[in-house]
């Protein structure tokens, strides 16, 4: 059975990216580090520091799917098909592209017919939730099996939130059930059930 996890980096005041979509303050810890990390794209690679090496390795190979929403599959071209972590990529979305790259499954019929073919794909590994609003539909939906947070020391003010205030609210994820410090950064883990 496939693991649904969301993971995003998110600043202390818990957005994912400034107004505009921006990230360049979040996402200095991909660069930051003498560790090379060479993805499933192979025009992407990844300088970070070893423990966040070693956090971003056991994800690339646990990943069996890719399920994003239409915007941060805009955002991103669809990776051109190839998500630098691996995996066919799900979109789901009420608006499907002309012309999905090859790697792309479009799935209209919602969130949970999104994660079910994500999981078939995934077998026993990783669903990776990608997208604010997709994680939060995930949560709502009883879903997501974790959250992660690359939780980066910066105070972005305002931005798009990782979760804006979800409809089962309060949701409690507890204490993480594993910690990691790298640099720039500390990766976070949290079971969603």
């Amino acid at each position: 059975m496939a693991l649904v996890v969301a993971e995003m980096t998110m600043s202390l005041d818990g957005y994912i990216a400034d107004p505009s979509d921006g990230v360049d303050e979040l996402f200095g810890w991909y660069s930051d580090g003498p560790v090379t990390v060479r993805t499933r794209n192979p025009e992407m690679s990844f300088h970070v520091s070893e423990a966040s090496a070693a956090h971003i390795r056991e994800t690339m190979d646990g990943i069996g799917a890719i399920l994003t929403g239409r915007r941060l599959y805009d955002l991103t071209n669809g990776w051109d098909g190839v998500h630098p972590l691996g995996g066919e990529v799900f979109l789901v979305t009420h608006r499907a592209p002309e012309d999905p790259p090859p790697g792309v499954t479009v799935i209209t019929g919602g969130i949970e017919e999104a994660v079910a073919a994500a999981s078939a794909a995934a077998g026993g590994g990783i669903v990776g939730v990608g997208g604010a609003a997709t994680a939060q539909s995930c949560l709502e939906a009883g879903l997501l099996d974790e959250v992660r947070v690359n939780l980066v020391p910066v105070l972005l003010g305002e931005g798009i939130p990782y979760f804006s205030g979800p409809s089962t609210a309060p949701v409690r994820l507890g204490t993480p059930h594993r910690v990691i410090e790298g640099v720039g950064v500390t990766h976070l883990y949290y079971r969603a059930r």
